[in-house]
């Protein structure tokens, strides 16, 4: 076979009578000295810190919130028992 004619059923998802090891040979990172160079330079590092507090400060408002909403029924329940009480 051509080379062409070879290099077009390569590239088709199917094999024609062989075992295709195409895909156990080759991986998805090509260029691993450059990813690895990628990789301790710190490109692509996003800082999550950022992130978490963001988060924790969420966190302590609706923990403030929720403890503010129930000192307020507390408060209205007594304030409604001792009016009740006056009458």
């Amino acid at each position: 076979m051509s080379y062409r004619l070879r290099h077009l059923l390569n590239q088709l998802p199917i094999s024609f009578g062989q075992r295709s090891d195409r895909r156990l040979r080759t991986t998805s990172l090509k260029h691993a000295q450059f990813a690895c160079f990628l990789e301790e330079s710190g490109f692509g590092h996003h800082d999550t810190d950022h992130h978490e507090r963001s988060l924790r400060r969420r966190r302590l408002v609706k923990g403030l919130f929720l403890w503010a909403t129930a000192f307020g029924v507390a408060w209205v329940a007594l304030e409604s028992a001792r009016a009740l009480t006056l009458f």
